[in-house]
């Protein structure tokens, strides 16, 4: 927070984030009167998270290929005009429940255009190794939002109606556009060409698919999120009928969520040094399914504030860890597109989510719904044995590290042609060849998570302990993006397969050439 454009950018969020939730008290409570509330009321989490699914992976692509900063500015602009629209409508009585949902889903699209940016910026504004300090802060800052919007609103709405909650969030835009009008983000070094989206959203769907860390953070993310979006869908339905609340009460028991997320924040620190990442989403599973059981079962409200607020602790230190694991273990060149895809697995599992528990709701009652989700999040807590998410993230040295050498050409490829066939030569002794075997296994991946289509290792069998290595890029110009794609943890990997061949490996590149 001593960062002076981190602070600034942290406090305008975190105003567009209490008028954020304060639209969602204000939108449910729209629809909570309405047939088949229960349905409807989901439908809100639904609309305003389902464009993601539709918009988080091309939005993470122009992330990484254009400004940054002027992305999020016409994002966040746009979604200042949405909002203003949706007050006037109300305020003219012309939200029915159909034109409530349409704009909340085209506000979830300016959301969904913001999300990856937002996300990928946050290395570009603390050190690394505040990386996870940050990401704790960005989670506390969604949920201090969560804590006093949803107060704020329940109270307005009782008082004036939803009127005043939809412009309130209209003019909470206003401090992002500010400060993103005054930040001046540094120029990316265009020494390249930048990447044409189809081949960057390929380049994108490559790392991911050869990065196993990152896949197991997707993973333990849909496992969490599925049943704990039963809470965030079903809890209007819970205030007003099983506990007899007004919207002042269903904002209390928001806000007893965001406080739980606030003192979560608090404490991230110290259980970061006692548990490892792993152990604290079975901690989080643990927590926020006895919430989610004990919210269905006690009508008692001061105990369900207590339990609302471990949820909101366990939410905190879920979101936190692997939101930080993303961050950490994400290169600067593919970071939005990486965080797309998480977003993609949160909020879309958020969106499902809502829409499933909504329709469970509907049919067996709230009360069945949770306690279904509080049984699923015990199998989460469970799978973490089998499960496992990284624990060295934070080690990990993912900067820049252009190591490979120029290729030494006669003739200069078009960057436009391809596919280019890489070889590499090892000489390795016998004694040294299982070592060299698993050390492999990590540059192959580095290969593919770069740019490499395909990646295979061949034996030599016309000379004696050789070993050749062949991969296969797109084009020349991928190829040369390939070189500017290489972190620190690719040399550390990269050097020691060169420490077990003797002599001076030797790489050829091959263009391919159509005859005629």
């Amino acid at each position: 927070m001593r960062i002076r454009i981190y602070r600034a950018l942290w406090i305008a969020q975190l105003v567009s984030n209490m008028g954020t939730w304060m639209q969602t008290v204000g939108a449910q409570w729209i629809l909570v009167d309405e047939p088949n509330a229960p349905t409807l009321v989901s439908l809100v989490q639904t609309a305003i998270t389902l464009p993601v699914m539709l918009l988080s992976i091309p939005s993470g692509v122009l992330a990484d290929l254009m400004d940054r900063r002027r992305l999020l500015l016409g994002a966040q602009s746009t979604m200042a005009v949405l909002a203003t629209v949706l007050a006037v409508s109300t305020a003219t009585g012309n939200t029915t429940p159909g034109v409530l949902l349409t704009l909340l889903f085209l506000l979830g699209c300016g959301q969904a255009m913001t999300a990856p940016a937002w996300q990928a910026i946050q290395p570009e504004l603390v050190p690394r190794e505040q990386i996870p300090s940050a990401a704790a802060l960005g989670s506390m800052n969604v949920n201090i939002g969560r804590a006093v919007g949803p107060a704020i609103a329940g109270v307005l709405v009782s008082l004036s109606g939803p009127t005043l909650v939809f412009a309130l969030n209209a003019v909470s835009f206003g401090g992002i556009v500010a400060v993103l009008v005054v930040w001046r983000r540094p120029a990316a070094d265009r020494t390249l060409p930048s990447e044409r989206p189809l081949a960057a959203l390929q380049a994108g769907t490559r790392f991911i698919r050869a990065a196993p860390g990152i896949r197991r953070v997707l993973l333990r993310s849909i496992l969490f999120i599925g049943p704990a979006s039963a809470v965030w869908a079903l809890l209007p339905v819970i205030a007003r009928d099983r506990l007899g609340l007004s919207s002042a009460g269903y904002g209390l028991m928001l806000a007893a969520l965001g406080v739980g997320a606030v003192l979560g924040a608090a404490g991230l620190s110290r259980m970061r040094t006692l548990l490892t990442p792993t152990q604290r989403l079975t901690t989080a599973a643990v927590l926020f399914g006895v919430a989610s059981a004990g919210t269905a079962l006690v009508r008692v409200l001061p105990v369900v504030l207590i339990l609302l607020v471990f949820a909101g602790l366990a939410w905190l230190l879920a979101m936190s860890t692997m939101n930080s694991t993303m961050q950490l273990l994400l290169p600067a060149w593919v970071r939005a597109r990486g965080l797309s895809v998480y977003l993609l697995v949160f909020m879309g599992g958020q969106a499902i989510g809502s829409l499933v528990w909504g329709v469970v709701a509907g049919a067996a009652g709230a009360v069945t719904a949770l306690l279904a989700a509080a049984v699923l999040l015990a199998c989460c807590a469970i799978s973490t044995i089998w499960l496992p998410i990284r624990h060295d993230a934070e080690k990990l040295d993912m900067s820049p590290s252009a190591f490979w050498p120029e290729p030494q050409l006669v003739v200069e490829p078009d960057p436009t042609e391809g596919p280019v066939l890489v070889l590499r030569t090892y000489d390795v002794p016998e004694e040294s060849v299982q070592e060299f075997l698993a050390a492999m296994v990590f540059v192959g991946r580095s290969r593919q998570r770069t740019g490499a289509m395909e990646w295979r290792l061949y034996r030599d069998v016309g000379a004696l302990d050789r070993y050749v290595e062949a991969f296969v890029v797109r084009s020349w110009a991928e190829h040369m993006h390939q070189h500017s794609r290489l972190t620190a943890q690719d040399r550390i990997r990269e050097q020691a397969v060169l420490s077990f061949s003797d002599g001076d490996d030797r790489i050829t590149h091959l263009v391919a050439v159509t005859p005629r």
